[in-house]
């Protein structure tokens, strides 16, 4: 069965070190970045929208899943690795073509609104996943 990933989260995943919104969405946000972390083949479904992440967002915060803004991000970010939602491809392939299509500095302009950009942990994901076109392990808790 395949991941189901929105655009931006396609580059959230790179920079993921284990915080999030709420227990409960990082708990979920760990267990997809293990599944792709352990196994690059995974197949993804890239999607329009909110996806398996964004599932576990939590209730009692005012949710952007749904923002326009947040699709606008997705859209440019898709545009930029070349894939379109529909697409289905292994995880692999979409960690190789963030690797040749997405350098660091890009982040603080496609992610310029979003508010874990300005932790720099997106940037320094992009660079590690040039250098080794891997994710990184997660820092024990």
């Amino acid at each position: 069965m395949a991941v189901r990933l929105r655009g931006h989260h396609l580059l959230c995943l790179l920079g993921y070190r284990g915080k999030g919104y709420s227990e409960g969405f990082c708990r979920n946000m760990t267990e997809v970045y293990e599944t792709l972390r352990a196994r690059p083949d995974t197949p993804i479904e890239i999607v329009e929208g909110p996806d398996d992440i964004c599932r576990a967002f939590p209730e009692d915060q005012v949710s952007h899943c749904d923002n326009a803004g947040v699709y606008a991000k997705d859209a440019a970010i898709l545009a930029r690795l070349g894939f379109a939602p529909g697409r289905t491809l292994a995880w692999r392939a979409a960690l190789e073509r963030a690797a040749t299509s997405v350098a660091p500095g890009d982040i603080a302009h496609l992610c310029s609104d979003c508010r874990w950009q300005p932790l720099g942990l997106c940037s320094e994901g992009v660079a590690h996943v040039r250098a080794s076109r891997t994710l990184r392990e997660l820092p024990s808790s």
